[in-house]
């Protein structure tokens, strides 16, 4: 069965997301428990805080998201494949045409090196992958990210599942009978990502 963003979008809207397997074949998941990072309490250490200040990248939207998927895919140290895999690349970058796909960059110099991206869907954004070049690259996008967010009255920030880097965030845990309350009201929600 060929993915369609219209299959992705209702997927998002009852908690599913997929992710490639190792040998391309798309698996479903909805995780219990779940992973969000609450947007009112999102922790900002003081070196980031530091960082942000000085303002060393230039933080843009939407300007790179195919690079920055293909930024999240590149292998890294430690992590040869990912769950990103081509058919996945093409689906999300549909969503981004379409409106529902978006991505946080962080440029230095003219040259992407860091960013996020994830899916939007009225009050709820979904946080798909972000990667690094840079020292805190892809923490300063994050943290523009989940400012975006706050400023447009988004409700739900998922992030699927918890990982020791999104635990510096003040990522939580949820039983998936919340998390499928929380994406309800989230969905009532009639908030964009662009202003």
């Amino acid at each position: 069965m060929e993915l369609t963003p219209s299959m992705l979008l209702g997927a998002y809207c009852q908690g599913w997301f997929p992710m490639a397997d190792d040998d391309g074949t798309i698996g479903w998941y909805d995780p219990d428990p779940r992973t969000i990072i609450p947007l009112d309490g999102f922790h900002v250490s003081r070196s980031l805080a530091r960082r942000l200040r000085q303002e060393v990248f230039e933080v843009r939207c939407d300007t790179a998201f195919r690079e920055v998927m293909l930024g999240c895919a590149a292998p890294a140290p430690g992590r040869e494949t990912t769950w990103i895999s081509d058919d996945l690349i093409e689906i999300y970058c549909d969503l981004h045409e379409l409106g529902f796909a978006h991505s946080v960059e962080t440029w230095r110099d003219g040259e992407l090196v860091g960013g996020v991206y994830g899916v939007s869907v009225r009050g709820l954004f979904a946080g798909e992958s972000m990667f690094s070049r840079r020292t805190d690259a892809s923490k300063v996008a994050l943290a523009h990210l989940v400012e975006r967010l706050n400023e447009r009255g988004y409700h739900l920030f998922d992030v699927q599942f918890t990982t020791d880097h999104l635990n510096r965030f003040g990522a939580l845990e949820i039983p998936r009978a919340e998390y499928k309350d929380r994406l309800a009201d989230a969905l009532t929600c009639d908030v964009t990502f662009d202003s």
